[in-house]
């Protein structure tokens, strides 16, 4: 059955001037078909997905929904990371722009804001450039709410929908389909894009275009201080001799215990900094949460203290490690390694 994203793509050319104000009962009838497309359920047999990034997360979150028989398309720039998922059965394309032009729904999930410019605005290669009438772009990268809006807008005019939905649980929660999806835009598309959505996690519907963003700065400025408190409690314990991976495992199942302990405690413990989450991308975040903290004039000291630590290794050329080389960065000051 052919979507009705191709049907509308079709009707489009037959009737090439239906955007202009010499046709405003075709206009009507485009967006209107689009709308209640919004309606009809999301299954393999008739929506075909585009996937922009397929790097420590996109990867893994590709792999379920291939797994769970959806055709997808993907796009990477290094396209060697690409391959795995070519190996499963996905397609390579060649733009952002090709792959929309494959697809009825795009997520992306890239580094930076300005990566996400980018791959979904770009007027030649972008993909909402090649996404047809009724299509969707879901961006999945943490980035500015004011780009979220920006992306919603410009999708707008082209009657088509935009949903900011990054997500929150690292690369063990892309790799189990566990992760915190934050979702700002129509709730309506949201609810359709849902059975998409509980193969990598579970949707949290936060509010209009650039709440999903806003929700996950606050869950980052949450992480930063809970990653620092983290680190400080490993040295403190073992410039005291304690033991510090019985110690870890005491206050797992105390009021000490976090998301952060299970994820990266045994990791530190090992000296295994490989990411779940880069350094670099980390910076990033939480100085997207610092420019937003301005603008609202909100002080938030524990944020700025965790955004400078995560710079130092930055510094140190430490940027591509995961967030829990943190230790490192509290080592220096204390002129302390764990082990020694």
């Amino acid at each position: 059955m052919r979507s009705l994203s191709y049907l509308l793509g079709s009707l489009s050319r037959y009737f090439p001037h239906s955007q202009s104000s010499s046709t405003p009962h075709l206009t009507f009838l485009l967006r209107s078909m689009a709308t209640s497309a919004a309606a009809g359920p999301i299954n393999p047999s008739n929506t075909r997905l585009g996937w922009i990034g397929t790097g420590v997360m996109g990867r893994s979150m590709c792999a379920h929904l291939i797994n769970a028989g959806y055709s997808l398309t993907v796009f990477n720039r290094t396209l060697s990371k690409a391959q795995p998922l070519v190996d499963m059965g996905a397609r390579l394309a060649q733009t952002p722009h090709d792959l929309a032009a494959q697809s009825d729904v795009v997520f992306s999930i890239v580094g930076y804001p300005s990566d996400v410019l980018q791959v979904l605005l770009d007027p030649v290669n972008g993909a909402l450039s090649g996404l047809r009438p009724g299509g969707i772009l879901v961006d999945m990268t943490t980035s500015e709410p004011s780009l979220a809006v920006e992306i919603s807008t410009a999708a707008s005019s082209k009657n088509c929908s935009s949903i900011d939905a990054p997500v929150s649980g690292g690369d063990r929660g892309a790799k189990n389909g566990t992760l915190a999806i934050f979702a700002g835009g129509n709730e309506a598309i949201v609810n359709r894009l849902n059975p998409i959505f509980t193969l990598m996690g579970k949707v949290n519907y936060m509010g209009p275009s650039g709440k999903g963003q806003f929700a996950k700065l606050a869950n980052q400025i949450t992480i930063a201080s809970t990653m620092v408190g983290l680190v400080e409690g490993i040295i403190y314990a073992h410039k005291a001799g304690l033991n510090v991976a019985s110690f870890l495992d005491a206050i797992s199942t105390g009021a000490a215990g976090s998301k952060s302990l299970d994820l990266y405690g045994s990791r530190i413990l090992k000296r295994d900094f490989d990411p779940g989450f880069f350094v670099n991308h980390f910076v990033k975040d939480l100085g997207i949460c610092l420019k937003e903290c301005q603008n609202m004039g909100l002080a938030l000291p524990g944020l700025a203290l965790a955004q400078q630590l995560y710079l130092s290794l930055q510094a140190h050329g430490e940027g591509n490690l995961g967030t829990q080389a943190l230790i490192l960065a509290l080592e220096r000051l204390n002129n302390a390694t764990l082990g020694s």
